[in-house]
């Protein structure tokens, strides 16, 4: 589609124009990894100074030393307890990274029993996963390390297509499990609906040790005043007569530090009585200094909520400025789509069919680095080539405007291109 009364001809040469002006600049630019500015590092900045010469748990347990509880510091798991929809008593906490704890019950299950299953998943004639889409690379990598089948069910504005997620898993006692992320999905920040919510702890599942891996990730993240509140998945299984199927997990990586923060596992006592003791095999324990510090600097529920309002200062500039640019750039051209989260790390931008790849290569020549295409789809496929996932917390602001930019020249030179292709050939 042609700009406002511009040819398409006269389009695909301004944007040629633009390319070549950015491709001299020589820029340098990433935006390609979730991580967190510097400056959202610098607010944990106490961190360093904890616990002190303070060592022991508020229950007396000696953090500098073996035992302890296994399941980690009360006190941490009580301030994380609403936070994530999880009873204390039936949340984990543990080392920093949930990955690690989705790795591991993916592990468990293939070689152990969970509670409900009639034997070992690697016993299985076939183990497969739901992969709602677009979603996130390294539940995808997880799942593809394994052999896992993975399965794509399109996302809606109320989380994944439950029709379609309904039929194939009273169908089918292969598929073992689902991939979500229910609120401000990784890359477009859906939420999940209470009725999606409802009808993943309800629905009749084929396999009786059917789980769902709920990465709630974003938990807290909010970037507006509207902050979305998700239901409760372990209450709802438990209401529908599935108290075993959902896993929850949460983290700290981008509450304080990414690479030193707290994971957390949430689930009905029968799975965190399986994964503890699974986990007791490979490790005396969490590390309860961190967990120490982590409880002393957040101190309760509402220390989070406001350690995250200072990270909203910072990050919610950045989504605005994304999404002024691409709406001064693109906005009206035809050429692109993009999601305007109120939550999370992510912008997923949607190009015409067949182009995301060669928006990618494009801005890779000019020097903006960005996901790969087809990373928002099991095993790198999109098939339709239209996805790329913007990540704008790391950039400075300024560096993030000027690759923005970028951006949008590459495609709309990519998307002129296009445009021109039937007529060419």
């Amino acid at each position: 589609m042609a700009s406002r009364g511009v040819s398409i001809d006269e389009d695909l040469e301004s944007a040629r124009h633009d390319y070549e002006a950015l491709v001299r600049q020589g820029v340098s630019l990433d935006l390609t990894r979730g991580k967190l500015d510097p400056l959202q590092l610098d607010l944990s900045g106490d961190l360093l100074a904890l616990p002190g010469d303070r060592y022991l748990s508020a229950d007396g347990v000696d953090c500098r030393n073996y035992g302890g509880p296994p399941q980690g510091l009360r006190e941490l798991r009580e301030i994380f307890s609403g936070l994530l929809q999880v009873p204390v008593d039936q949340l984990v906490a543990s080392g920093n990274s949930s990955l690690e704890l989705m790795h591991d019950c993916v592990v468990h299950a293939l070689l152990g029993t969970v509670p409900g299953a009639k034997g070992r998943w690697v016993d299985e004639e076939r183990v497969a996963f739901l992969c709602p889409v677009p979603g996130y690379d390294r539940h995808f990598s997880l799942t593809e390390r394994f052999g896992i089948e993975m399965i794509s069910v399109p996302m809606t504005p109320e989380g994944p297509d439950m029709d379609m997620v309904e039929r194939l898993v009273a169908a089918d006692a292969g598929i073992k499990g689902i991939w979500c992320v229910p609120k401000y999905s990784n890359p477009d920040g859906t939420c999940y609906s209470d009725e999606t919510v409802r009808r993943l702890a309800a629905m009749p599942a084929a396999a009786p040790d059917f789980r769902i891996f709920w990465d709630n990730a974003y938990a807290a993240h909010h970037l507006t005043d509207d902050e979305i509140e998700i239901a409760d998945v372990l209450a709802a299984c438990a209401d529908a007569g599935h108290p075993d199927r959902a896993f929850v997990f949460g983290s700290t990586s981008k509450v304080t530090w990414a690479g030193a923060g707290v994971a957390f596992f949430g689930s009905s006592a029968a799975n965190v009585s399986w994964l503890l003791g699974h986990s007791a095999k490979r490790s005396i324990g969490p590390d309860k200094v961190n967990q120490l510090r982590h409880a002393l600097f957040l101190r309760d529920a509402e220390g989070v909520r406001a350690q995250m309002r200072r990270q909203r200062e910072l990050l919610a500039p950045k989504f605005e400025a994304v999404d002024r640019i691409l709406t001064e750039r693109l906005g009206g051209t035809g050429l692109a789509t993009w999601s305007a989260p109120k939550g999370g790390y992510f912008i997923a931008l949607n190009v015409p069919d067949g182009c995301a790849r060669e928006v990618v290569r494009r801005a890779a020549e000019a020097g903006i680095a960005l996901t790969k295409a087809g990373a928002t789809h099991p095993y790198g496929d999109d098939p339709r080539d239209r996805t790329i996932r913007i990540a704008p917390s790391y950039p400075g602001l300024a560096e993030l405007e000027q690759a923005i930019e970028g951006l949008a020249v590459c495609v709309r030179l990519v998307g002129h291109e296009r445009e021109l292709a039937p007529a060419a050939s």
